[in-house]
């Protein structure tokens, strides 16, 4: 049976719907009715979740009140099972008298499982049909498989858009769900996405797809399913109101990838100079997953983070004379004959601001801690430069390696007492995301400048102590604005509009260090 088409409206809808619902939830009703009233004027398109009450029938007579204030506003009213995700744990009939009266309360559209579908009578849901229009929804929280026959299954049902949603547990997931939404999309209206954090591309995608819209969290912390990013991130950082046809797709693509500050300060460097392009947080677990989700969706470009700078070199078709001999790459382009090419960026990160602050880089003693993908276009980098490179890892085998590589020296532990140098380099991710954990102890530290890579917190226990030692300390907020302006003049032959870059990424660390104070 096909579906209804979208503009079956037992409700008046909108002739297009917002592309994002935000999902509201609250510990009574008040609290629901409360965040909705502070949603509402940036967000005109809500989905109520009655099963996140212990006593949702309490909350219709407010979400009558308040859609009577705000007629201009959407609403979904859904009251999901605790079998089938959600956290009601009434009976099937009283479910559906629930939603029955969100549709008396003036809920134009109500969210039913195919779960329950299966279980009702025809006149149950036909009744429920005549009063809101149908959103008739299956969710697999394991993974993104047998779309085409789950969509068979729930077309059995009248509705009036059929919501799928499966989880990623590969980037490559994301690709199935955006063809599923290609070829579907133009005969049922669908709502269609990914759930958990590698889902972050059809969310984002799965509008330009054909999905009729996605969901989004109101704020952090209140996600009603794994991987949901809150309405502002959508549309502040990703900008989903603006991603079309055209729309280039670029990424940064690391394990784990939920730290970086990567996502904002390129879109916004793409709102700033007017490219019509959205770049995404890509949680690569292999290298296998992320190449053919380049090759594929198609992505024009990738910001390669740990711990894939060095295992991508084999995946790329070229790459230039610099980053074949560092052999670690952080950046790569997409071309037109979908071959995939690769750069470094992160030497010009490290680079520049040390010719800022040395009369020469020729001759300056410094010190490298670490051997993967960071260190070696850090060692290699100021090798060329002329200078005299010392490498400090955990493991000794790496650093002896990279050192034979780029003609340096490697030193212990032991010896760090009894040198001095013009500058200390931490290219570990030891420090990120917190201000306890630190690569050197104090009496370790002997240098001028010590320059942290890590740019999360802004200043590290690392820098801290340099700075207690009477070092100067160099941010790892200069490396990464650095390295990132350079990646978006390879992308897209303009100038890298690096203050505006710089100023949005220190706002968002501000942000962080607040909440983890408050924490």
């Amino acid at each position: 049976m096909n579906s209804a088409p979208l503009s079956y409206i037992p409700r008046l809808l909108p002739s297009r719907l917002p592309r994002v619902c935000v999902a509201v939830t609250g510990t009574d009703p008040g609290q629901m009715i409360e965040k909705a009233e502070t949603l509402v004027r940036d967000n005109p398109f809500l989905e109520f979740r009655l099963d996140y009450l212990s006593k949702p029938a309490l909350a219709l007579p407010r979400i009558k009140r308040f859609l009577e204030m705000h007629h201009y506003v959407t609403v979904i009213a859904t009251c999901r099972r605790a079998a089938n995700g959600g956290k009601f744990r009434g009976s099937i009939t009283a479910q559906l008298d629930l939603l029955s009266k969100a549709a008396s309360a003036g809920c134009q559209l109500i969210d039913v499982e195919l779960q329950t579908a299966s279980k009702c009578k025809p006149d149950q849901l036909k009744k429920l049909r005549s009063r809101a229009s149908l959103i008739l929804s299956f969710h697999d929280f394991h993974g993104t498989k047998k779309l085409e026959q789950t969509l068979e299954k729930m077309l059995e049902y009248p509705a009036d858009i059929y919501k799928l949603v499966s989880t990623a547990t590969t980037l490559s997931d994301n690709l199935t769900m955006i063809k599923f939404l290609a070829k579907e999309s133009d005969r049922h209206s669908l709502v269609c996405m990914c759930m958990g954090e590698q889902g972050i591309i059809s969310r984002v995608l799965g509008v330009r797809a054909g999905s009729v819209f996605t969901f989004a969290a109101a704020i952090a912390g209140e996600q009603t399913a794994p991987g949901q990013v809150t309405a502002q991130e959508l549309r502040n950082i990703y900008r989903i109101d603006h991603v079309d046809a055209a729309t280039r797709v670029y990424g940064v693509a690391g394990d784990p990838i939920g730290h970086s500050l990567s996502p904002t300060i390129m879109n916004t460097a793409f709102r700033r100079e007017n490219v019509n392009a959205v770049y995404l947080a890509l949680h690569a677990k292999t290298v296998k997953d992320l190449v053919a989700c380049i090759r594929e969706i198609p992505i024009h470009g990738v910001s390669v983070t740990m711990p894939h700078k060095e295992t991508i070199i084999p995946f790329l078709d070229n790459t230039d004379a610099h980053t074949a001999k560092i052999g670690a790459c952080n950046t790569i382009v997409r071309g037109q004959d979908g071959k995939i090419y690769g750069f470094n960026t992160d030497t010009a990160g490290i680079v520049r601001p040390l010719e800022r602050r040395l009369s020469a880089i020729e001759g300056a003693k410094i010190l490298v801690l670490g051997a993967g993908g960071a260190a070696r276009a850090a060692v290699f980098g100021l090798k060329e430069r002329g200078a005299e490179v010392y490498i400090l890892n955990r493991s000794a085998a790496p650093a002896k390696k990279l050192a034979r590589q780029a003609r340096a020296r490697t030193i212990k532990r032991a010896d760090l007492k009894k040198l001095t140098f013009d500058v200390i380099i931490n290219a570990t991710p030891v420090g990120m995301g917190n201000t306890r954990e630190t690569p050197l102890e104090e009496k370790e530290i002997n240098a001028r400048y010590v320059f942290d890579m890590v740019y999360d917190p802004a200043e590290t226990r690392l820098l801290k102590l340099a700075r207690e030692r009477g070092a100067q300390i160099i941010p790892g907020i200069e490396m990464f604005v650095q390295q990132a302006a350079r990646q978006f003049e390879i992308w897209t032959g303009k100038p890298a509009p690096g203050d505006e870059m710089l100023r949005i990424v220190l706002l968002e660390l501000q942000e962080r260090a607040r909440a983890r104070a408050v924490k």
